[in-house]
C-alpha cells in the first residue's frame, strides 16, 4: 500500500463545516492558504483545463471589502419583499470573523470543449481538497453558496468573465469550538450492487 489509508480514512471521515461564527482570532498563515490552493488544483479535471480560480481575501481591509459588497449587492438584488435582516448580517459579518475567505470559481473554457457541468464538477472537487487540506491542518471549512454569488455582479467584482461563474465563498478560521462528531448512512442505504 502506498499510503496509510487509515490515516486517510481517519481524515475524510474528520472533514466537517465549521462556520465562521465558531472561528477564533487565531489567524491562519499565508503559507497555509499557498499549501490549501495547490491542493486544491490537484483535482480531477477533463482535458486537464483546470478551470478553478480563486479570489483570496486575507487582509482585514479586503475582507471588509468583500464585507461591504455582499452587503450592498443584497440589498440591491433582493427584492425587498424577501430580504431578511438576519441573512443580510450574517452574510456581512461573516467575512470580517474568518481569518480567510477564498472565492472559488470557474474559468470557461473559450472554445467550451468540455461541458459546463464537467467544469463545475472539477471545481468542486477542488473545493473538497481544500476542505480536506483544512482538516489535515485543524482548520475549519465551510463552504457558502448565496445566490447573488451566480449574479453578473459578482462576477464583474470578482474580475470573472461572462461565462466564468463563482462556484462559492470558502471561509477559513481556527476553530473556537470542539471538533464536531457527525454520522452518515451505512452504504446499504446509498449502494445498489450489479450483478
Amino acid at each position: 500500500m502506498r499510503f496509510n489509508l487509515s490515516e486517510i480514512n481517519e481524515l475524510i471521515r474528520e472533514r466537517r463545516t465549521i462556520y465562521p461564527e465558531q472561528f477564533s482570532t487565531r489567524k491562519v498563515h499565508r503559507e497555509q492558504v499557498e499549501v490549501i490552493l495547490n491542493n486544491a488544483q490537484w483535482a480531477p479535471t477533463h482535458g486537464n483545463t483546470q478551470p478553478w480560480r480563486f479570489k483570496v481575501f486575507m487582509t482585514e481591509n479586503s475582507r471588509q471589502e468583500l464585507s461591504q459588497f455582499l452587503g450592498k449587492t443584497y440589498l440591491e438584488l433582493i427584492p425587498e419583499e424577501q430580504q431578511n435582516n438576519m441573512k443580510l448580517a450574517k452574510l456581512m459579518r461573516r467575512p470580517t470573523i474568518s481569518s480567510v475567505v477564498i472565492a472559488v470559481c470557474m474559468s470557461r473554457q473559450p472554445d467550451e470543449k468540455i461541458l459546463e457541468i464537467e467544469e463545475v464538477e472539477a471545481v468542486a472537487c477542488a473545493i473538497q481538497n481544500i476542505h480536506l487540506t483544512c482538516t489535515a491542518y485543524g482548520l475549519g471549512g465551510f463552504w457558502s453558496t448565496p445566490k447573488l454569488i451566480y449574479m453578473q455582479e459578482m462576477n464583474a467584482y470578482l474580475g470573472l468573465g461572462i461565462k466564468d461563474k463563482c462556484l462559492g465563498l470558502f471561509y477559513i478560521g481556527y476553530p473556537d469550538i470542539e471538533w464536531p462528531k457527525a454520522h452518515r448512512k451505512p452504504i446499504e442505504y446509498t449502494t445498489e450492487w450489479k450483478e
